[in-house]
């Protein structure tokens, strides 16, 4: 398997490649050309990565990234460094079109045991308007033990953005033994989940054959709400809301059964991405502007800071890096 630090051909994507001479730059010293043993292409070692055609020193484009993801707006940032907003916005879409490239990397990992936790947290996008009309809304899906941040995107509170983030964790069930999924009462996810990687159980009975989630997959329910003065009967405060494949095993703790880590991470969110906060009256002008946003808090959390209560970086607690990685190397990683 390719690691993230190989460079390979940009024409035959080939890792057989030498060094062919070097030369200097005005602002990033020495740089290196390489020429590939298959093609006879020579190309420059930053081909491919977010600084290609980048002139900025990669030191001021690091620092950029490291005061955003510090909660400083994007306004404000120009300001400070005296650049134009829109070249920040730039830089953050180049380095937040990594995400692709490490969530295809983590994918490739075996894993024995994964808990996943699934909430939603919400923000303005243009003007102001009832939440439920708002395409502000964020599903975010989090590996419990290591706080690493599966999959989180942003739009309306529909069917569709659910499908985007359950799509991602159908990638991670094929790769792991024994997979749960809590939710704080939206039920959506389930049932996205379901339909999507559902399979018919033949248990020799006549009839159509059941459907039944995966081997191995639990998904339960945490109902919240009041249901005292509701009519009909009464909901489990913890239940599995879709059939489960019988040979899973059910023995689950109860009081396990929430999203509480992924809860801390949305009060995280409004601290340190600037779309969530609550100084403005518009938070976000997009929704491709707020997702830029996420996508760079889901590459610098999950592969460059340390969590502050595990200590460690979630992906390498996660497994799927053996050492973090810098602001540096992301901005240096082929695409």
């Amino acid at each position: 398997m390719k690691t993230l630090t190989e460079l390979h051909c940009p024409e035959c994507q080939s890792l057989k490649n030498d060094p062919f001479k070097k030369y200097n730059t005005v602002h990033n010293g020495e740089r290196i050309l390489l020429k590939c043993d298959e093609c006879d292409n020579v190309f420059s070692e930053t081909a491919g990565t977010p600084m290609q055609d980048i002139k900025s020193p990669i030191s001021k484009v690091a620092s950029v990234l490291k005061i955003r993801s510090e909660g400083m707006g994007l306004r404000a940032t120009g300001r400070v460094l005296g650049m134009h907003k829109n070249t920040v916005s730039t830089w953050e879409r180049l380095f937040g079109d990594q995400k692709e490239t490490l969530m295809l990397y983590s994918f490739c990992h075996e894993f024995v045991s994964l808990v996943f936790e699934g909430d939603e947290l919400y923000t303005v996008v243009g003007r102001r308007t009832d939440a439920h009309a708002s395409e502000g809304w964020t599903a975010v899906i989090m590996e419990r033990s290591s706080r690493f941040i599966v999959d989180q995107r942003c739009g309306a509170k529909d069917a569709a953005l659910f499908e985007s983030v359950m799509s991602t964790v159908c990638e991670y069930i094929s790769q792991t033994g024994d997979l749960s999924f809590f939710s704080d009462g939206e039920r959506r996810y389930g049932n996205t989940l379901f339909a999507f990687c559902a399979e018919a159980l033949r248990n020799g009975k006549p009839g159509r054959p059941p459907k039944t989630l995966p081997k191995g997959l639990k998904l339960r329910v945490k109902n919240k709400g009041d249901q005292k003065h509701k009519r009909g009967p009464k909901r489990k405060k913890y239940q599995a809301p879709l059939r489960e494949h019988p040979e899973t095993d059910q023995e689950l703790d109860e009081s396990n059964i929430h999203a509480n880590h992924v809860e801390a991470n949305n009060a995280a969110m409004r601290r340190r991405n600037s779309a969530f906060r609550r100084r403005t009256n518009t938070y976000a002008k997009t929704v491709l502007g707020l997702q830029r946003t996420l996508d760079v808090y889901w590459v610098i959390h999950n592969f460059v800071r340390k969590h502050w209560t595990t200590g460690e970086v979630p992906a390498v607690a996660m497994g799927v890096l053996s050492a973090p990685l810098g602001l540096e190397d992301i901005l240096m990683m082929q695409k």
